[in-house]
């Protein structure tokens, strides 16, 4: 994972998935060690334009990151630590499961 941070007692990395040609951008959030759940940000690529013209990775994280993170943050607010998504296509955004988008796709 490429950047680490702290919130609330909670460990978390961040970065793109290695090796994938989509767009999966990664929270893993951890307590004291402990694995405790990821979050996901999952652009299809026909959406990807709607981020960025150029579909051009780091400008769409660089532009993104930060309402990401908040989004991340309200999660652990809220004591959500179930992995998830929030997947944006061409009709807009939803969160879904993150297990059930990795059995879809």
């Amino acid at each position: 994972m490429e950047n680490k941070w702290v919130y609330n007692d909670y460990q978390i990395e961040e970065g793109l998935k290695p090796g994938s040609q989509q767009f999966r951008y990664y929270f893993r959030v951890a307590k004291d060690g402990v694995k405790k759940c990821n979050y996901c940000v999952w652009i299809e690529d026909e959406a990807l334009s709607s981020f960025d013209k150029s579909e051009n990775f780091d400008a769409i994280i660089s532009s993104h990151k930060e309402s990401w993170s908040r989004w991340v943050q309200e999660n652990i607010d809220a004591g959500d630590l179930k992995s998830k998504a929030l997947r944006f296509d061409e009709k807009g955004q939803e969160e879904v499961d993150l297990s059930e988008l990795n059995e879809r796709y």
